[in-house]
Parts: structure tokens; C-alpha cells; sequence
């Protein structure tokens, strides 16, 4: 038996929002889902697929996982994400491989954008 990983599913409340957030911020375009969701990309695709869920209520409180966005400019990474609805939290970690910003989507959901070096 083989395993693979071939997603990330993401509970919303408004599942439009968050995922045309993150098909805007990965250039990676909506995909034929069940009803009430968003799928970005299919399963078998170079990058796991990412699912849209919806929930009646919000979360609060970290999230133990949280993805991480590659960005070739910290700056350039950030003002893209805040353009798109998203906010920075005002954390943000300088290590000698390179620059880590954590970052909110527009329901809160915490990322980080690295720049390595």
C-alpha cells in the first residue's frame, strides 16, 4: 500500500471569500467540486489539492497546521496578500536561510510567507 498526500482541506464559513483568497494568491483556479465547495487544483496534480469546506460557525484560535507560500519578495508577497483581503499578524522571523511572515487570510486562517536566501 502506498500512501500519498494529495490535499489540504479548509473549514469556511463564506467558502467563496477564502477560496478565491488563496485561487488569487497561487494562481491556481477552481475546479469542479460537490456543492458548497471549492476545490483548487486535482487530486494526482504537481501541488496537493486545496479544499474549500463549508461550517456554520468560525474557529478561533491557533491552528496547529498551517501552510507555508514561497514568495521570491517578502514585500512584494506581503502587499499581494494584503491587496487580496488577507492582513499580516506582525510576526515575522530573519534566519540565515531566509525571511518568515506570518500571515492571515481574510477569515484568519494563519500562513506563512517564506523568503529563502
Amino acid at each position: 500500500m502506498t500512501n500519498r498526500w494529495t490535499g489540504v482541506t479548509i473549514d469556511c464559513v463564506d467558502v467563496q471569500r477564502v477560496a478565491g483568497f488563496w485561487s488569487a494568491l497561487l494562481d491556481r483556479p477552481a475546479m469542479p467540486s460537490r456543492p458548497g465547495w471549492v476545490y483548487l487544483g486535482r487530486p494526482g496534480d504537481a501541488q496537493p489539492r486545496l479544499n474549500f469546506q463549508p461550517v456554520t460557525d468560525p474557529d478561533h484560535g491557533k491552528v496547529r497546521l498551517h501552510l507555508d507560500v514561497a514568495v521570491d519578495d517578502i514585500d512584494h508577497g506581503m502587499a499581494q496578500v494584503i491587496s487580496l483581503g488577507g492582513r499580516p499578524t506582525g510576526e515575522r522571523h530573519d534566519f540565515d536561510e531566509g525571511v518568515v511572515v506570518v500571515m492571515a487570510d481574510p477569515e484568519e486562517h494563519e500562513f506563512c510567507l517564506v523568503q529563502y536566501y
